[in-house]
């Protein structure tokens, strides 16, 4: 009942905190940023500069006008079956970013789509109460071996517990996200980027708001049964007192 709206209002808030953190965050020339739900579904931010969408993505024309890129971007990600959410051409050190945040509703069905052409990902059940994440970014065939300065990343945050994680860059961050990195170098030089996780199959977000509720519902039980018996003992002195009063005693109905 409660995995619907919580699953909207944590990728609402997932473009908020996005938008709040890009300028302390480390800036990647070419980033997959995933928030993942326990189900497979979640959101996704795409962000690189066009001429690495044109080699990794092969969205054409490097050089368009950022209307023209943005249509082009839209379209993509649609033809794939997701739910774009923002397209958007950004300014960094005066050099323009292609940025795309966007639905889907099962991860496991985005590799091999015309956006995704440089990502394979797999999550499954792995044994009891948990749940394995695995896959690599791995460029594809065409992708030439140009060379360009700074780092690329996929990073996710988790909706559960993370257990363990293949040699994420910096451990576990913050409790839930696990990001793995290379130099935009390597990339473009062929050199794939795997990646792995193992968290719980119950989403922490689910978990707290039940316990939360539970917790608000035994306090009111609490307070119901406190009222009902300081009414209930209320009632009993006030019998009390008038079985006890001398003049409430064998007076009849015509007594003055």
């Amino acid at each position: 009942m409660l995995s619907f709206p919580l699953s909207m209002l944590g990728r609402a808030a997932a473009l908020v905190l996005l938008a709040a953190g890009l300028r302390s965050c480390v800036a990647y020339e070419y980033e997959h940023e995933f928030w993942l739900e326990v189900d497979g579904s979640g959101t996704v931010f795409v962000t690189g500069r066009p001429e690495h969408w044109a080699t990794f993505k092969g969205l054409p024309r490097p050089d368009a006008d950022p209307g023209a890129l943005r249509e082009t971007a839209r379209d993509l990600f649609e033809r794939s079956g997701l739910r774009v959410r923002k397209v958007t051409v950004t300014r960094r050190d005066g050099r323009p970013y292609l940025f795309v945040a966007a639905d889907f509703d099962d991860v496991n069905r985005l590799p091999g789509t015309p956006a995704f052409p440089d990502l394979q990902i797999r999550l499954a059940p792995a044994g009891s109460e948990r749940l394995r994440l695995e896959g690599a970014w791995r460029p594809p065939s065409t992708s030439g071996a140009a060379r360009s300065e700074g780092l690329m990343a996929v990073r996710f945050h988790l909706p559960s517990k993370v257990f363990a994680h293949d040699h994420a860059f910096a451990g576990v961050e913050r409790g839930n996200i696990v990001a793995w990195r290379q130099d935009l170098a390597q990339g473009l030089a062929g050199h794939p980027l795997p990646f792995g996780a193992v968290m719980g199959d119950r989403s922490i977000l689910n978990t707290t708001v039940t316990v939360f509720a539970a917790a608000i519902a035994g306090g009111l039980g609490i307070v119901a049964r406190a009222v009902y018996g300081l009414l209930r003992t209320g009632r009993r002195r006030a019998q009390a007192v008038v079985v006890a009063d001398p003049r409430s005693r064998g007076r009849g109905p015509a007594d003055g």
